[in-house]
């Protein structure tokens, strides 16, 4: 191991430290200065948006809690049924559907998994090929309607995310294909340097609501952290690159969701 990489090692390593001492003269946090912060929702792009039904009762659930805990693993085959817009939708509910709001000069949202300090970085997007009701197309959810938005509307994208996920076909031609990104600022305004580790910590607890979820309803998900970043952002129409605004976003994670099949 050479120097360099030695050091980089090292310095990915503090990113898994809680505070110390030497954290004391670190400078203040945005909030701590009197900022206001950013808003907790992404702005709509104004594009034409689709109703998520609610009628979860219609689903149905497949075992105790006990039993999802033990069933659930990494599934990378799926059967060729489509999703229901109905699944999709207790999928996007269980992984960032809003509870309640609290706040009024810095709002926050409750969701159905944890964040630190309520402030939920991320934005979930969706590359759809197989559900009924939605051509296939990008979409990104919007929380607090339970809707999702058409992002990009064009059906020919399997090649192209195919290669962004560094060849992993199957989870480009998934029935729909989840690509959470983070607005790392929405975590840096209260926790500085601090927030890149609870950012991570946070997209583990949302793919982790995703596997559990997609096992009561008999779908499967695999998550994936191998990806090509600039490919993964341009699909999705982020800027390129690193960037010290506010409003920066990237992609951090992803998971294919569908039917489970005969052997998964």
């Amino acid at each position: 191991m050479n120097d360099k990489t030695r050091y980089e090692i090292m310095r990915n390593r503090e990113l898994l430290k809680g505070y110390q001492a030497a954290d004391a003269g670190a400078e203040a946090t945005d909030q701590q200065q009197g900022f206001p912060s950013v808003p907790c929702l992404q702005k709509r792009k104004g594009t034409e948006t689709v109703s998520l039904p609610v009628e979860f009762e219609r689903l149905s659930f497949q075992g105790t809690i006990m039993d999802l805990l033990r069933e659930r693993e990494s599934r990378r085959k799926y059967g060729e049924a489509s999703l229901s817009l109905l699944e999709l939708s207790f999928l996007l509910m269980s992984t960032q559907g809003i509870r309640h709001y609290a706040g009024r000069r810095n709002p926050v949202t409750f969701r159905y998994v944890p964040s630190a300090g309520s402030r939920h970085g991320f934005e979930t997007y969706l590359f759809v090929s197989h559900v009924e009701g939605l051509r296939q197309a990008v979409y990104h959810y919007l929380p607090e309607s339970h809707e999702l938005e058409l992002w990009d509307d064009r059906p020919d994208f399997q090649d192209e995310l195919s290669d962004a996920l560094c060849g992993q076909r199957f989870a480009a031609s998934a029935p729909v294909l989840f690509a959470w990104a983070c607005v790392p600022y929405r975590m840096e305004w209260r926790y500085g340097l601090k927030a890149a580790k609870y950012l991570l910590m946070d997209a583990g607890h949302v793919c982790e609501n995703l596997y559990l979820a997609c096992e009561a309803i008999g779908c499967g998900t695999c998550a994936i952290g191998a990806y090509d970043q600039e490919r993964m952002d341009e699909l999705l129409g982020f800027a390129p690159g690193p960037s010290a605004d506010q409003d920066y976003i990237c992609t951090v994670y992803a998971a294919p969701v569908g039917k489970r099949g005969a052997e998964g």
